[in-house]
Formats: structure tokens, sequence, C-alpha cells
């Protein structure tokens, strides 16, 4: 790093000066400065300075105090600005940019409204009736009630001495800032400081002489023009995790504090209609191509099926010539018997690899392998749509996009991209959208999504519209869960150890929305996963967690708080085999096979879990632990592997649970009439059949070899399934027709 010189920065400068006077442009981007690195008193010299560039910097805030009466341009951009109102000196800034500030909020953004009265271009977009609205129509709202707050509950002192007002001031001030309410929730840390600042004011012109009114509302024409409330939550007062996950990783999701970030421009919204963004159609055509066979790993000697190649022409959706694999059933010894019989009158499904594409590539770079993709969701079908077959649009994210596609065609219908953003979850759900006039509301799906920048954004995929975003979390989000029954309900647990519970209601004709915070979950590590129990989602929440499976009140009421702690920890067998080189509390997959019986998977254990979910709540927890003893229904044999977060899924109405591993395979087990009474007994039960790894071919580069397989997910009826792979790799599996 450069040190900042009287010399450097008349170098800098452009054009050339020869006195730090004459300097009007200074660009000092990318030089990681932080504040104690600027040169404060040199700076405060530049007094003909029009244009700062300090972007890309590690700066935490601007310097206080710094005049600089010429400015009219400040770019902080990529920086990690915290404190905006060290930026008040700076009262003649008519352009600023602030994109890349991960912890910028909209409040912040209000302040800097305030703070400079001569604002009018942030980040790229035009503010100038949205700061007016702040100025004057807000702020006079604020004194019309600061001063009624006033006349009922206060007066001054007699006599009026030093002592006594400051005493005042400090409880007006206080009082005010707690009761004096306008605007909404998700603006609130403005408020709060708004009305601290006019409340000083108030009281100061019932004792002296007049004082101006601060310098962000004497200039300019006052602007009446009501400005609409942005549909946003308050963001949560913590900053960004700068530490690693509590695991050592072989595959690490990218650690929020420290990836660069490219703020997209999305991110802020000033009007109560939100500037839709359009998500990226992706057309495709097919064509016929050779298939390259390859044997796989652990295949038997069948005929190989033949397969088509579709060549995708979209810019992001690159696929790959394959193979079908054979079946093969991985039963183990033969003297490893099962103990709970699994039978079934009817045959298991027969799934062949259909299509794999390469839909989620950094910069859309054909050989890019390194992106993960974390999470899957198939579309759910509103009751009025009157399909029976089901859904076939999945969504898939990873990296910086969300895709959408079509598993019959293997083509990406649909993609959202936020440059900077990388998304670990996603969650579809049905709400309430009403058309206006005497229309009658109709369902409509949505899908919510986030990560690393703790916003979630709402889209509704089939008007072909981003409608809305708010922010859940200062930290990175792990999970999104909707209430499957009271779809407007949305769970997020973050990175800050948290889960919280909104509402986020519907939306009409114009995507207008309010979001919600109803609940609090805290939470001890991060959480990984989120279920429901399928009869009753409004009663209890399952959080699988970095330190076990945990379980949570949720329902609401006048009587219970809104901060939730655990009700009880659910333990499992192996726990009692833990030492210092194995810890198996980490729970990194979670779901319900049907209405009792859960699915759950312990890192570094090679078994996957089936237990009671009805047997195991009623039992009585620990008075100080709050643990309780899963009741274990079956064991079902998985992979030997120290790859962790490879999420298991199921298919409740077809009785199938699946769960890839480190190598490309997909183990599938059918369990159609495993009972709660079950018991276990020791031994697991072996998978029905492991899908092997397609081993796809990319043209010129040879065969794509297994990777680790992060998320997978089916369609209600079984149709397809989809996995995803940690090198940037959504593959689609069919069922075969039975002969």
């Amino acid at each position: 790093m450069e040190k900042i010189t009287e010399k450097v920065l008349l170098e800098k400068a452009s054009p050339k000066a020869n006195k730090l006077e004459q300097i009007m442009t200074l660009n000092l981007s990318k030089m990681r400065l932080k504040l104690q690195d600027l040169p404060v008193k040199l700076l405060s010299r530049l007094q003909s300075l029009e244009k700062l560039d300090l972007s890309g910097n590690m700066l935490q805030e601007f310097p206080k105090n710094l005049e600089l009466p010429a400015l009219r341009f400040l770019d902080l951009s990529d920086n990690q600005i915290e404190d905006v109102t060290t930026l008040d000196s700076l009262s003649n800034v008519e352009e600023l940019r602030m994109d890349g500030n991960l912890y910028i909020t909209v409040s912040d953004t209000y302040k800097l409204m305030v703070l400079l009265p001569n604002l009018r271009i942030y980040s790229g977009k035009d503010v100038s009736t949205s700061a007016n609205h702040l100025r004057y129509v807000y702020s006079d709202n604020l004194r019309t009630r600061i001063a009624a707050l006033w006349e009922n509950s206060f007066c001054l002192p007699d006599p009026i001495t030093a002592e006594k007002m400051d005493a005042l001031e400090s409880k007006f001030v206080s009082t005010a800032r707690h009761q004096v309410k306008f605007g909404p929730n998700s603006v609130s840390d403005f408020t709060r400081w708004r009305v601290g600042i006019l409340a000083k004011e108030y009281l100061l012109s019932l004792t002296g002489p007049k004082k101006e009114v601060d310098s962000a509302e004497t200039t300019g024409t006052q602007n009446n023009s009501d400005v609409s409330k942005p549909a946003k939550r308050k963001q949560t007062e913590s900053v960004i995790d700068t530490s690693t996950r509590l695991r050592p990783l072989k595959k690490p999701r990218t650690d929020p504090a420290t990836s660069a970030a490219e703020d997209s421009p999305r991110q802020l919204r000033f009007r109560l209609k939100p500037q839709l963004d359009t998500i990226k159609n992706v057309p495709s055509k097919t064509s016929q191509a050779p298939i390259t066979p390859s044997r796989g790993e652990r295949r038997s000697d069948t005929p190989k099926r033949s397969s088509k190649e579709q060549q995708t022409n979209g810019d992001d959706a690159q696929k790959y010539q394959k193979e079908s694999s054979g079946k093969k059933n991985s039963r183990r010894d033969a003297d490893m018997l099962q103990t709970v019989e699994i039978r079934s009158d009817t045959q298991p499904v027969r799934l062949k690899p259909l299509h794999v594409l390469q839909c989620h590539s950094k910069q859309d770079s054909l050989e890019d392998f390194s992106t993960q993709l974390w999470a899957c969701a198939f579309q759910p079908l509103p009751d009025s749509a009157g399909n029976a077959g089901g859904s076939r649009l999945v969504a898939t994210c990873g990296g910086d996009s969300i895709c959408l596609i079509d598993c019959e065609m293997g083509m990406v219908m649909k993609k959202y991209k936020v440059p900077g953003e990388e998304f670990y979850s996603l969650a579809w759900s049905t709400v309430l959208m009403s058309r206006g006039g005497n229309a009658s509301a109709q369902h409509c799906s949505i899908l919510a999504a986030g990560g690393k920048r703790g916003i979630v954004k709402l889209i509704h995929p089939r008007n072909n519209v981003a409608y809305g975003e708010f922010r859940a979390s200062r930290k990175a989000l792990s999970v999104l869960r909707f209430n499957h029954q009271q779809g407007n309900f949305l769970f997020t647990g973050s990175y800050d150890n948290k889960i919280l519970m909104w509402d986020i209601g519907g939306v009409d004709s114009q995507y207008n929305f309010k979001v919600v915070q109803l609940l609090v979950l805290e939470i001890g590590t991060t959480p990984l996963h989120i279920c429901l129990p399928p009869t009753a989602p409004s009663a209890h929440l399952l959080t699988a967690c970095e330190d076990g499976l945990h379980c949570y009140n949720t329902q609401l009421g006048a009587n219970n708080s809104t901060k939730r702690s655990k009700e009880m920890e659910i333990t499992f067998p192996i726990y009692k085999k833990e030492d210092k080189d194995h810890d198996y509390h980490t729970v990194d997959g979670l779901s319900f096979l049907n209405d009792d019986i859960v699915a759950s998977k312990n890192y570094l254990y090679g078994c996957i879990y089936l237990w009671s979910w009805s047997r195991t709540k009623v039992q009585r927890p620990d008075k100080k632990s709050k643990a309780v003893c899963a009741v274990v229904l079956a064991e079902l044999q998985w992979a030997n592997t120290e790859i962790p977060y490879l999420a298991l899924n199921t298919c409740p109405g077809q009785a199938y649970m699946v769960c890839g591993d480190d190598k490309g395979k997909i183990w599938t087990y059918h369990i159609p009439n495993l009972q709660k009474n079950s018991f276990h007994t020791g031994k697991p039960i072996l998978p029905t059949e492991v899908l092997e790894w397609p081993t796809p071919v990319k043209n010129g580069h040879g065969k794509v070899e297994g990777p680790s397989i992060n998320s997978v997910a089916m369609d209600p009826e079984l149709r397809y399934l989809v996995a995803l792979s940690d090198k940037n790799m959504v593959i689609v599996w069919k069922r075969e027709e039975s002969p």
C-alpha cells in the first residue's frame, strides 16, 4: 500500500496540478486504504476538488468533519462503509456512489438523502423526488408528532437552568425516539435517528432564538408529491461474519465476509411500485449428436442406451454429451441382512439420465467447473392450475444466478442474475395476487431466493419479473422455507445463528407488497435445513444445525414472546460414539418422508436415520439440556465420506428418499410400508438402487468425473429427479415408463 503524500496526491490528480489547492479531480481507487491511511490534513487543503474517487478501498467510514466545499461527485463504492453520518460535512455533493458496500441499509440511504441537501444521483439513479419527500414531507409529519408529544407530556422547567434543560432534553429526545411512529417498519432506524435530531431542534426553538433548520431543509424547492414507502424490513444491527464455518470443509461455501461483491443496482428501492427486474429468458434449440459411451465405476455389463445431446444456444445453458447409466442394485454383502423389511406390491421406479446442463457459469464461461450449486426445488402448481401431471419446472441456484429449467426439454426457460451475489437457498410458495377493481384475487406461484448478501429476492416467474426484495439479515442467508399451509409465512435462517419468521403477504397487480417480521428463533450455530411437520406446520419447526437438531415452538399468539429459544434438542444414538476425532452433531440432511417419519443425516456417519416425530416429541425433555432421544425406526446405509452438506430429500407421495454422495452417485430408497411402530435392531437397510454418475463428456475435454452432489429434488409424482453438483452441473433424471 502506497503512503499518501503531497507528491502522491499531485501525481494522482487529473488534470495535473502544481499545488494541492488547484486539484479538481482525484483518483485514489483500489489502494486498499483504511481510514487511518487517509491524510485528512492534506485532503482538507483540496478546496477546489470537485470529483473524488475512493472506490475499491477498505473504508468503514468517511473522515469526520472533512470539508470539501467544491466537491460535487464522490465515489465510495466497493468499500466497507457502515456509518454514513460522517458525510454530513459534504453539503454540496450532488452525485454519490455507494454500491458494493454490503452494510448499507435502506435507512442509511435515507439518512444520506437528508444529510446531503444537494444529492440528486445515488449509485447511478435519480433520487431527487425521494430525497425531497424525506427532507420535507416526511420530516414535517415527524415534527407534527413531536410537537403533539411535547404538548401532552412535557413542559419547560421553572426556573430554566442548564442542568434542568440537559435532563429535560435527554428525557424528551429519548421518549420521542421511542413513541413517535411514522412510515414503514423497514426504515424505523432512519425514523428514530431523524426524530432525535428534530426533537432537539424543537426543544431549542422553545428556549432561544429560532434555530435555522438544518442545511438539509434550507436548500432546494419543497416538493410535496408523495413518495411511496419501500416494502422492506429493517436490517439487523450485526455485521457480516468474518469467520469461517465451524467445521473444516473440503468444499466450503464462500465466506460471506471475504468474498468480493459487486452490488446489484436492484438492491435499493425507493418507490412503493418497485422497479420490475426482468428475468432473463434463455432460448434453446435441440440438435442430435452422437453419444460417447463410457463405463461407470460400478456398472454391470448391460447394453448401453442411446440418448440425445441437446445443444442450448442460450448464453448460459451449455449441455454435454452423455451416456445413460446402467442400473445396478447396490446391495453390498450378502450376509448384511435387513432387519426391517421393506416390501411393496409395486415395483420401484426406474430413472434414466436425461440432461446435463451447465447454466450457472461465472461470466458465462464454458470453462467454469468450479461454481457450486446449492439448492433446487420444483415449482408447486396452484390448486386452480388443473394440471394433474404436476410441474416439470425446477428452480436451481448457485453462484450469482437462479435458473428455471424445463426438465423435459432440458432448457433454461428463465434466468435471474445478480452480479456479486452468491445464492445459497431458494423456496417456492403460492400467495394471493389481487387484480384490482371487482376482479377476484388469484393464486400465483412465487420464488424466494437468498444468499451471502442477506437479502431475499422475490420473483414471479409466470410474469417474468423480480418484483421485490427485503433484507432478512446483515449476514448471509443459509436456508429459506415457506409454510406450506400458509404460503405467506417465510422462515429465513442465517449465519448470525438466527431463524426469522416473516409475513410477506400477497401482492397486488402493481406488485406492491409488505413484509412484517413475526418471530425470532435463537439458534446456537448456523441453521442448515428447516422442516415443518406436514400436519401442523404452524406449531413446530425442526432445524438441522452445525451443533445438532433442534425443535422450536412457532405458534403465534398474545401469550407467546416473539423471541423464542429451543423447546428441545433431538439426539441420536451415534452421539454415544463421539470422541476427540469424531463429532457427529452436525445434521446436514433433514426431510419428512411422510406425516410422521423423518429422515435425517449426521455428518461423518455413513447411515441415514429414519425416526418417528410423534413418538419423539411426546417425550419429556431433560430439564437442563432439553434433550430427547429420537425414536429411531431404521437406519439406511449410505456412503462413507467426509464431505459435509450433501443434502437428502424425500418424495412422500411415492415413498422415496434420495441422497447424493461425493462421487456423483444418487442413493435411492423406496420405503412404502415402514410404520412408526417399527423398531430399530441395529443393522442398516441397503439402498433400493444407486444411480451411477452419467459421466458426461464435453467436446474436446474428455469425461467429467463424478462430483459431489450437493442437493437433490423430485417432483411430487417422481417423474423427474434433479441433482446439483459442486462442479456447476445440473443433472436431470427421468422416470421410465413400466413395460
